[in-house]
C-alpha cells in the first residue's frame, strides 16, 4: 500500500505514529519491537496490525508522511510575489519542524536505510523537492550581483542553513543539559541565525542587496 492509500489519520493512529517515532529515535529501528510499541500506546502488539501492516510500513509512513508535509508547506509557504516575504516563510515553516518534531530529525538521519528501496527513492525525491523550493527562493530574494544567485552558492547556503536549524535546538538535549532558551525564545534566535547567514553568504563575495 502506498503512503497515500493509507488509511486516514485517526487518534489511535496518530498515537502510534507519536510513540514509534520517540522509540525508534531513543532506541533506534531495529532496537524496538512491535510489542513495545503497543505497550506505549496501551494495545498488544498484535492489535498494532489493524492500523499498520509491521514494522517497515510505521517506519515508511513517518518518513515519508513528514517529507510529503516539508513539501506540500515548502511549496504554500514559497508562493506570492516578494521572494523576501517566501524565504521568511520557508525559515518559519522549517523552525517549527525543527522545533517540534526532532523524532523525525533522528530518524532521517539515522533511519534512512531501513526503508525499502521504493520508499527511500521517494523520500530522497521529496527531500530533493523541497531543497529545490528553497534554491529557488533563495536565489529570487538574493539576485545578481549577489552571491547567491548563482545555483552552487544557493543550494549550499541552504543545505548549510538546514543544519543550523536541524542541529541547534538539541544540541543542548544531546549532551543531557538542559534547555537554554524556551520554545519562542529559541524560534526567534534561529530565525535571526538562518537569515542572517543567508545575508553574509549574499555578501561573501562582495554582492548583497
Amino acid at each position: 500500500m502506498s503512503h497515500t492509500d493509507a488509511p486516514a489519520a485517526t487518534p489511535r493512529r496518530d498515537q502510534i505514529r507519536r510513540e514509534a517515532a520517540r522509540l525508534f529515535a531513543a532506541r533506534g529501528f531495529l532496537g524496538v519491537g512491535v510489542d513495545e510499541i503497543g505497550k506505549a500506546v496501551g494495545i498488544t502488539g498484535p492489535g498494532l496490525y489493524r492500523h499498520f501492516p509491521g514494522k517497515d510500513a510505521m517506519l515508511a509512513d513517518l518518513l515519508v508522511g513528514i517529507s510529503e508535509r516539508l513539501v506540500d508547506e515548502g511549496r504554500r509557504r514559497a508562493q506570492g510575489p516578494d521572494p523576501v516575504a517566501a524565504l521568511d516563510a520557508l525559515v518559519r515553516g522549517h523552525i517549527d519542524f525543527a522545533l517540534d518534531d526532532q523524532d523525525l530529525i533522528t530518524l532521517h538521519d539515522r533511519e534512512l536505510l531501513h526503508l525499502k528501496d521504493e520508499d527511500r527513492r521517494r523520500v530522497r525525491r521529496l527531500q530533493r523537492s523541497y531543497v529545490e523550493l528553497w534554491v529557488d527562493v533563495v536565489r529570487r530574494a538574493f539576485p545578481e550581483p549577489s552571491a547567491l544567485a548563482d545555483e552552487p552558492g544557493a543550494r549550499a547556503a541552504v543545505h548549510a542553513v538546514f543544519g543550523l536549524l536541524n542541529s541547534t535546538p538539541h544540541s543542548a538535549a544531546a549532551r543531557g543539559a538542559q534547555p537554554v532558551l524556551d520554545r519562542d525564545s529559541m524560534a526567534a534566535l534561529l530565525h535571526s541565525l538562518a537569515l542572517g547567514a543567508f545575508g553574509a553568504a549574499a555578501g561573501s563575495a562582495g554582492g548583497g542587496r
